[in-house]
């Protein structure tokens, strides 16, 4: 290029706008980083079933959740098509109202309805599960949910066959609805569960080879810390070595009661930090099995906890 003046007057300009710049920034303290926004928290609703759904939602909002995981047979009397559209934006009405979302669905087959099973030699059980599988896809989606955890141990327990052949079963039942699923906007995620509660992938490791046959990306898993006893791996390592499978969690107290009752604050401190380390920004819903206290206590007492093990995280 040619130094004629108006290039040179150009050159020098931008030459001494950037070095007024440059003294500038230098002056400048520097920003601070983005402030972290927290964990994305929900609570499962089956502990307050017997509450009309409006006031589930009000007290989940008032104890400082932001979204409610459903279990579906706790709102139908006998199967989900009962819920009509007209129902599902009451629904999502209600939810709305108190600035909650829906994040999905769990327990999916326990029942109403009767007679579900996923993993039977039964081919007619098998067919009417998976459509009902699909029909709980409609519903989450409907929600507006995103996530269908797959738990339902007793619908899932290897009958009569070997447990091959269930898994088997499993996976072709979860390819069957995966593109479905899809199309939804949902994701189907297999939740291990121990020996205790089923003889059907009760490990990490087992979820995952499922997950690699179906080849799928609806078909993922999520992390419960409650479901470990058969894992031989500590909660922060598992869930390092599972992430890029892991699209959920749930929390409560190692014997499944509500945070608080045991020492849940200290024990999943280090994975939390893990998870924070790792931007996780999926959900963390807090699932628990004895609803003795009542859903309000339930609620604050375990979001208590939850702003707790925060506050220990770097």
């Amino acid at each position: 290029m040619t130094l004629n003046r108006r290039n040179f007057l150009k050159a020098t300009g931008a030459l001494a706008g950037t070095i007024a710049l440059g003294g500038l920034t230098a002056c400048k303290k520097r920003q601070p980083a983005e402030a972290w926004p927290g964990f994305k928290y929900a609570m499962c609703n089956e502990s307050m079933r017997e509450l009309s759904w409006a006031k589930q939602c009000q007290i989940i909002a008032e104890a400082g959740y932001a979204g409610v995981e459903i279990a579906a047979f706790t709102l139908v009397q006998q199967n989900i098509s009962e819920l009509n559209a007209a129902r599902r934006t009451s629904l999502v009405n209600d939810m709305r109202t108190v600035g909650i979302e829906c994040v999905g669905l769990h327990w999916l087959l326990a029942p109403p309805p009767q007679g579900l099973h996923f993993t039977t030699p039964d081919a007619a059980v098998r067919e009417k599960t998976v459509q009902y599988v699909r029909d709980l896809v409609d519903f989450c989606s409907d929600l507006g949910g995103t996530v269908m955890v797959f738990g339902s141990p007793k619908q899932r327990n290897a009958e009569g066959i070997t447990v091959a052949e269930a898994k088997k079963y499993y996976a072709q039942g979860l390819a069957t609805v995966a593109d479905y699923a899809q199309s939804r906007g949902v994701q189907i995620l297999i939740e291990p569960l121990d020996r205790s509660q089923t003889d059907v992938i009760n490990t990490l490791a087992e979820a995952k080879a499922i997950i690699d046959e179906i080849n799928h990306p609806a078909i993922q898993t999520m992390f419960d810390f409650h479901n470990t006893p058969d894992e031989t791996e500590p909660f922060d390592v598992l869930v390092k070595e599972y992430y890029p499978y892991i699209k959920h969690i749930h929390v409560q107290e190692m014997d499944g009661k509500h945070l608080g009752q045991g020492d849940a604050v200290n024990q999943f401190v280090k994975t939390f930090q893990l998870l924070k380390d790792l931007q996780y920004d999926n959900w963390i819903s807090l699932e628990v099995f004895d609803f003795t206290p009542g859903g309000a206590t339930i609620a604050d007492e375990s979001m208590a906890v939850l702003k707790q093990i925060e506050a220990k995280l770097i």
